[in-house]
């Protein structure tokens, strides 16, 4: 990793409520939003930025949140997307202040896995639009709808993500298989290097090993960083891995 771009300052290094939200609101009820009032705000120190946690703290919603601040397309995309099959998302966006750096992100990609169908369907629209543009070439040029999820996944992170830029991913490894998720983590170093930030939300124990990532953990109580080895999806993983027969033989008795 390119020391000089570490000790730069990142497209974004700060997330913070700034709102109250209506007691009415469901986002009040997700642990994600009373931590980030707990702790004043979410500080960023390094490139790349991986928030794990339980399914229900809100890791999607504050990921979401924070792309459709930065001007993303809610559903995924780069800022330039502006489609919408259903408001499915939240307005998070609405009580949150993103404190961005003195550099300006020449690139960005909000790449979601519940809606990346959507995105695929929306680029062949583009594509086959008036005027012919064939942007499609930048993601390969071939419709990632001809390709399996994992494939296409990767067609657009190998073609489309530049470089020189902010990339927010929401449980990528939903798509990859465990080779395909190395493959990612050597695309992200090789991005990073060419002045990116990643901000992920994985459950994935392989993303989470990527070299001098922060990994912040989201529990029920708090926020915090930990060293991946700490997370518990990292112990359970290596439980069964260590000893599966076993772990079976527990779960179904």
């Amino acid at each position: 990793m390119d020391n000089e771009w570490q000790n730069r300052d990142l497209y974004v290094n700060k997330i913070f409520l700034s709102k109250e939200i209506p007691s009415g609101n469901y986002l009040k009820r997700l642990p994600v939003i009373s931590n980030l009032k707990k702790i004043g705000g979410l500080e960023l120190t390094k490139p790349v930025t991986i928030f794990v946690g339980e399914n229900g703290v809100g890791k999607s919603t504050l990921i979401e949140g924070l792309a459709v601040a930065m001007g993303f397309n809610a559903e995924g995309g780069s800022v330039n997307f502006s489609f919408s099959t259903k408001e499915s998302h939240s307005n998070l966006h609405e009580y949150i202040t993103v404190s961005r750096g003195w550099r300006k992100q020449k690139d960005g990609f909000f790449l979601r896995a519940e809606s990346f169908y959507n995105v695929a369907s929306n680029i062949d629209d583009l594509d086959n639009g008036p005027g012919g543009l064939p942007i499609i070439l930048s993601y390969g040029g071939l419709s990632l709808h001809e390709q399996s999820h994992g494939e296409s996944f990767m067609a657009l992170v190998e073609n489309r993500f530049f470089g020189n830029g902010l990339y927010i991913l929401d449980e990528p490894e939903a798509a990859l298989s465990p080779m395909r998720l190395m493959e990612l983590i050597c695309y992200i170093k090789k991005l990073v290097d060419n002045n990116s930030q990643f901000i992920i939300s994985t459950h994935s124990p392989i993303l989470m090993t990527f070299p001098d990532a922060e990994v912040i953990e989201i529990t029920q109580e708090e926020i915090k960083s930990v060293d991946y080895k700490e997370t518990e999806h990292f112990l359970i993983t290596k439980r069964f891995m260590d000893s599966p027969e076993q772990m079976i033989k527990n779960l179904l008795d």
